[in-house]
């Protein structure tokens, strides 16, 4: 046996078995462990080379190099490829390209790729990977889409990974390694939060984003028929210990930074655990929440004393009878002014998300809806169309009045079926109108004046400009005007068929 110790003298000494004592220099281990680290590491770098890529669609690839409009609002860390690479095993080699920004090496030797896409990246992504095996490079595909779709998925990759990929993507890795990837992969349940590893942000270039992402729970409890993450999580929430989310805010190196929660507060409990220790921080961060956190002025006083100044509200529709027809109980409209007035007396600026297209909705809820944000002073909004995606109970219900099956066209700003309160063409080009009017630069420079005044409206006002001057900046790239439905004009339809023809859809035919 050979014994290891420290010399008195300073320097590393071995008793070999025959008892012979042999000096070696103080640094002999140290560099040894050096040498043999570095080889493994060397070994590491070339037994896999992994490419993670988050597709773009034509009009969002490379969005940077436009001087009004780069995107980088509305661009913060992916979580969702950046939790994949922490679970990579060590010996692989990572990298990820955001499409947005980035021009995919098409010939680069990789040994695997793995592209993680909604529905409306769909066609990108297929074509993302058809062209990658080609090369003989084998796919596998993540995201909602591709979990609610995995046979169609089939027809372009090697394999689908099935819900949330932590506990099955380590086995995808080894199979493709050695060669044998087995179609579906699905994890037998949800992953432990508590076990996750932070993601590594040193894969992506800090400069490209707006933002650190951190993600303190997964999912959201409610049933909302048209919610595609409601569907994927099984209608089901999932949650960090506060004190690993806390350790990782703690790690980002700038003050503002935003949860992608699905619903932050539907644990009322763990969310106040969780405020409790940002609050000493001095963080401040928006995320996305039910507007019920306003009926406790505590709590919302407890999330501005956290850091909080911003929400993303799903508002949806000013109509109760809309609401109930998609099962989103956990809102009332009656409620919606009293709400507004207690999160903006606490600093907390809220950028609502509507919806048109219901089946109660008629050609004058484009004015309506206008009208009210102004009344309630919501600070932004994102206006979508109305759209059933495959894995809700909304696209089953309208299985029949569907009239476009481009999946592109399911980026919740293309009429893709046969509304019942006007016809396609009206509910596209309000929908459009609507956007273009909210955030013309009266409309936003009077916004801006109002919030200022709130309190604490100066120290979050810069957070409330850079939200609107992105969506006009949206609006001017990309040409958005529509028209209101509820005027009364000959050259309607005209206008209407020019209008579609713009945004590249042919096959919508009016209501009957």
């Amino acid at each position: 046996m050979q014994r290891i110790g420290t010399h008195p003298g300073k320097t590393r000494w071995i008793i070999g078995l025959q008892g012979q004592t042999m000096r070696l220099p103080r640094n002999f281990f140290s560099s040894m462990s050096s040498y043999i680290n570095n080889i493994y590491v060397n070994q590491m770098e070339v037994i896999m080379k992994i490419l993670l890529i988050a597709p773009a669609s034509g009009k969002w690839r490379r969005v940077g190099r436009n001087w009004l409009f780069n995107g980088r609002t509305f661009r913060f860390s992916m979580l969702s490829l950046l939790s994949v690479a922490a679970e990579t095993p060590p010996d692989c080699e990572i990298r990820i390209i955001d499409e947005q920004i980035e021009t995919i090496p098409w010939n680069e030797n990789v040994d695997l790729v793995g592209v993680t896409f909604m529905t409306a990246l769909a066609p990108r992504a297929y074509e993302i990977a058809d062209q990658f095996r080609a090369r003989g490079v084998p796919v596998v595909a993540g995201g909602m889409h591709s979990s609610f779709c995995p046979q169609e998925a089939l027809q372009h990759v090697d394999a689908v990974v099935v819900g949330e990929a932590e506990g099955v993507w380590p086995r995808v890795v080894e199979d493709a390694r050695r060669g044998r990837m087995n179609g579906v992969y699905r994890a037998e349940s949800p992953p432990d939060l508590a076990l996750l590893k932070h993601p590594p942000h040193h894969l992506l270039e800090p400069g490209n984003y707006s933002t650190h992402a951190v993600q303190a729970t997964r999912g959201c409890p409610h049933r909302c028929s048209f919610c595609a993450i409601s569907a994927f999580h099984h209608h089901e929430q999932h949650r960090r210990p506060v004190d690993d989310v806390v350790e990782e805010v703690k790690r980002i190196p700038a003050r503002f930074f935003i949860f992608v929660d699905d619903n932050m507060t539907a644990d009322r409990d763990y969310a106040c655990r969780l405020f409790e220790k940002l609050a000493p921080l001095n963080k401040r961060w928006v995320t996305q929440s039910t507007l019920s956190i306003a009926e406790d002025p505590q709590f919302v006083q407890l999330a501005a004393k956290a850091g909080c100044i911003g929400l993303f509200v799903g508002l949806e529709s000013f109509s109760d009878a809309n609401l109930g027809t998609v099962n989103k109980t956990c809102h009332r409209v009656e409620s919606y002014r009293e709400s507004m007035g207690t999160l903006h007396a606490h600093g907390i600026a809220v950028e609502a998300g509507i919806v048109f297209g219901f089946d109660g909705d008629d050609a004058g809820v484009f004015s309506r809806t206008l009208t009210i944000l102004d009344e309630l002073e919501v600070d932004a909004i994102q206006a979508s169309i109305f759209t059933p995606l495959p894995g809700t109970e909304q696209f089953e219900t309208k299985q029949n009045r569907i009239l476009d099956r481009n999946w592109s066209h399911y980026d919740f700003h293309h009429v893709v079926f046969e509304p019942h309160g006007m016809s396609a063409e009206a509910l596209q080009a309000g929908h459009d109108w609507v956007t273009y009017e909210f955030y013309r630069p009266r409309r936003i420079a009077k916004r801006l004046a109002r919030h200022a005044a709130r309190p604490n409206g100066i120290k979050t006002l810069p957070y409330v400009a850079a939200v609107n001057l992105a969506y006009y900046g949206r609006t001017v790239r990309w040409h958005i005007r529509g028209w209101n439905p509820q005027e009364t004009a000959c050259d309607q339809g005209a206008r209407a068929s020019g209008h579609l023809a713009q945004m590249g859809i042919s096959s919508i035919r009016p209501a009957a």
